[in-house]
């Protein structure tokens, strides 16, 4: 008799919600977990009474009513609308792209007028069958917007220029001819009330877990404990990078806390010019309208990805594609091993994708 269910590898999203799922059905899991704490990205750090998102923002939004109902069965959210700034050069634009996007750009004031300035621009550029990030973009947009709000971000997130980009990571970018700068058009969006370390709390709750624990430290040991592995690292790492290594950016983060009660007036702020080094700077109390006398402040820095550093964003260019496909074929042949989740599949998922995903596997369709 094995000691166990299932033993499941990494305490962030999918591994939790498949732990909670399965104990609920009367399985017994133990989830191990190489970094200090659960919660993977999503993992908070209370500083000055505020509830730091140590991994970077993460605003929890969908359109599935199953899975805000899952969630909001953990905890309660609260009603928090992402709303980011663009900053360039001093200068500061509502995100998305909408009406007062361009009318601070142009000073147009209908949505016709808006529409006709992106089209003259369109045009302009001659682009009939977008090859690239760039091309994507200015069919989108236009010009000016790419210059100023998409080109120099762009760039310093993932370390290439946009021309050597695939047009696919901006087809989602959203764009709108009304007043509006709620960033996601889900209909359901918040942050949970106390922080995201409460949903792990209640998923991970009566289930054994080990943290400071590299499952690849001793392999053949915590695989023999259970019937069957959940595995949500590296794909990759699981095959001993037999095919080579799959590639991603990674996030450095400078915190502060600063003797002020509110610093930029936004959870959000992109730094869309070339000249400043950040990316982003997130001010983390604005998330639950947080009225503490100081504020918490992360600038993000984005750099390629090294073994010392957590992967963030898979690099999905045709090279990386092609090798995911190879340890995916590997995958597909195991039968006593699922892999879910980011790393696992090596997709950037939101997280309303990584729960549906666990909700909708064919172990918990009666629950």
């Amino acid at each position: 008799m094995k000691q166990y269910d299932y033993v499941i590898v990494g305490a962030g999203l999918y591994g939790a919600c498949f732990a909670y799922l399965a104990t609920k059905q009367g399985k017994k899991c133990l989830v191990i977990e190489k970094r200090p704490h659960m919660g993977g990205n999503l993992y908070c750090e209370e500083v000055e009474g505020i509830n730091v998102h140590k991994y970077g923002a993460h605003i929890f939004h969908t359109s599935d009513r199953r899975v805000w109902d899952f969630m909001n069965s953990l905890v309660e959210f609260n009603h928090y609308v992402n709303a980011p700034i663009a900053n360039y050069n001093g200068r500061l634009y509502n995100l998305p792209f909408n009406m007062n996007t361009f009318y601070a750009l142009w000073g147009v004031i209908t949505p016709q007028q808006a529409k006709e300035k992106i089209q003259q621009q369109k045009e302009d550029a001659g682009i009939s069958a977008p090859r690239n990030l760039e091309e994507q973009a200015i069919s989108l947009v236009g010009s000016d917007i790419y210059r100023i709000l998409v080109k120099d971000y762009t760039e310093k997130q993932w370390g290439r220029k946009c021309s050597e980009l695939p047009a696919s990571i901006i087809r989602r970018l959203p764009v709108r001819f009304t007043f509006d700068n709620n960033y996601f058009n889900d209909i359901y969006q918040g942050i949970p009330i106390g922080g995201y370390n409460k949903v792990f709390e209640k998923l991970l709750d009566g289930v054994d877990l080990k943290l400071n624990t590299d499952f690849f430290a001793d392999r053949e040991y915590y695989t023999s404990l259970a019937d069957r592995l959940v595995y949500t690292g590296p794909i990759d790492q699981f095959y001993d990078y037999r095919f080579g290594k799959l590639e991603y950016r990674t996030v450095r983060f400078e915190q502060e806390v600063l003797d002020t009660d509110n610093y930029q007036g936004v959870a959000v702020m992109n730094f869309t010019d070339a000249n400043t080094p950040f990316t982003r700077i997130i001010e983390h109390k604005h998330f639950e309208f947080g009225t503490q006398e100081k504020t918490v402040i992360s600038k993000e820095f984005s750099s390629e990805w090294g073994e010392d550093s957590e992967p963030y964003y898979p690099i999905n260019n045709d090279a990386n594609n092609l090798l995911y496909l190879k340890y995916k074929a590997l995958a597909d042949k195991e039968s006593e091993v699922i892999f879910g989740g980011r790393l696992a599949e090596y997709k950037y998922y939101d997280m309303h994708h990584v729960v549906a995903q666990v909700l909708n596997r064919k172990e918990f369709q009666l629950l």
